[in-house]
C-alpha cells in the first residue's frame, strides 16, 4: 500500500559537538519520507523555493519518492539554522526563515487523495485539516504536533485531534496539551479527545504507545555509539512506523507495535550522521540486522 506525508522540506544549517553543515537537506518530510521509503511507497506534498539545488531532489528521487506533490514556487525555500550542546538536547534555534513555506497551501494531485496512510506532519493545525478534508479512502490518519501550535492554535489542534486516528507528539507537549505530568495520565486523557493511539517520543528513553482498550506498549531506543546529529530522528521515527503499518495493510495490535520497532530502527541510523544520509545509505541488511537486534534485546 501506499503512504501519504505532507509537512516541511527544508534546507538546514546546524552545528552539533561534531560539526557543522550548511543548506543541508532537512524539513519534517524529507526526513519522514527517507525513513519510510526504507519498507513502503511514499508520495511526498510540500514546496520548496528556486533556491532548491538540483542534488537535493536528485537524493529524494533515489529513495524512491514519489515528489509530484512537490511544489516549485518563486522565493526561497523554509530554511532553519539551529545549535546543539554538548548533551544534544533541545537545540537552540538561531533562525527561522520560512520564506515559500509561509504562504504553503497543500492541494493535493488528485491520484494522492484515494490514498489510505496519511501522516500530517507538525504544519499549521489549519493545513493539516485542510488535507484530511481532501482524503476520500483512508485508513489511518495519523498527525504530529509542536509547542508553537499548542501555545498559539490550541483549538484549531483539538480540531486535529478529534478527527485522526493516530497522534505523535513528546513529552513536553504533552504536558502542555494536557496539563498532567504523568505521560500514561496525559495519553489517556488524549485518547478520550478522539484518537485511538497515542504515540509518545521520548528521545534516549525511546517511547510509547498508548491506546483504546488499555493497549500499552513501551520500547527503548536502538543504543548506538556515536551521535553525530539528532535532527529529524522523531520524523525518521515516524516514518520508519508508519511505512511499516502501510506495507503491511493491518491495524491490528501487532502491525502497530513492530511499527514502533521499524521506527525506532530508522531514528537510529538518522542521527548517526547530519541531514539524511546515514539514514538514506543504510543498506537493506543493516536494517534488517539492528531490527532483529532490538527484538533480541527486549526480548526475555
Amino acid at each position: 500500500m501506499s503512504l501519504l506525508v505532507v509537512g516541511s522540506v527544508a534546507l538546514d544549517n546546524i552545528t552539533t559537538p561534531k560539526g557543522q553543515v550548511s543548506d543541508s537537506l532537512g524539513g519534517s518530510a524529507t526526513y519522514f519520507s527517507v525513513a519510510a521509503s526504507k519498507v513502503s511507497k511514499v508520495h511526498m506534498v510540500g514546496v520548496v523555493g528556486e533556491d532548491f539545488a538540483e542534488i537535493h531532489l536528485e537524493k529524494l528521487r533515489n529513495c524512491g519518492i514519489d515528489m509530484n506533490g512537490l511544489y516549485v514556487d518563486k522565493g526561497k525555500t523554509f530554511r532553519w539554522t539551529g545549535i546543539y550542546d554538548e548533551d544534544f538536547s533541545d537545540p537552540e534555534t538561531i533562525s527561522t526563515e520560512l520564506n515559500v513555506f509561509a504562504d504553503f497551501s497543500p492541494n493535493l494531485p488528485d491520484n494522492y487523495c484515494n490514498l489510505p496512510y496519511i501522516f500530517l506532519g507538525n504544519i499549521h493545525p489549519a493545513l493539516q485539516l485542510q488535507v484530511a478534508e481532501q482524503m476520500k479512502k483512508t485508513a489511518l490518519l495519523a498527525a504530529d504536533t509542536m509547542n508553537f501550535w499548542i501555545e498559539g492554535e490550541r483549538k484549531k489542534l483539538l480540531d486535529v485531534i478529534k478527527n485522526i486516528n493516530m497522534l505523535f507528539l513528546n513529552e513536553l507537549e504533552l504536558r502542555l496539551l494536557t496539563g498532567l505530568r504523568s505521560p500514561l495520565a496525559g495519553a489517556e486523557k488524549l485518547l478520550s479527545w478522539g484518537p485511538e493511539w497515542v504515540v509518545l517520543k521520548r528521545g534516549v528513553y525511546g517511547s510509547m504507545l498508548v491506546g483504546k482498550d488499555d493497549e500499552l506498549f513501551v520500547l527503548p531506543a536502538y543504543p548506538t555509539k556515536d551521535i553525530i546529529d539528532p535532527t529529524g530522528a522523531g520524523d525518521s521515527f515516524g516514518g520508519g512506523m508508519m511505512g511499516y503499518i502501510s506495507r503491511e495493510n493491518q491495524l491490528n495490535k501487532e502491525t502497530i507495535r513492530t511499527g514502533l520497532v521499524y521506527g525506532t530502527v530508522a531514528a537510529s541510523f538518522c542521527i548517526e550522521g547530519f541531514s539524511i544520509d546515514r539514514l538514506m545509505n543504510a543498506t537493506d541488511t543493516e536494517f534488517q540486522n539492528r531490527l532483529e537486534k532490538l527484538k533480541e534485546m527486549t526480548r526475555f
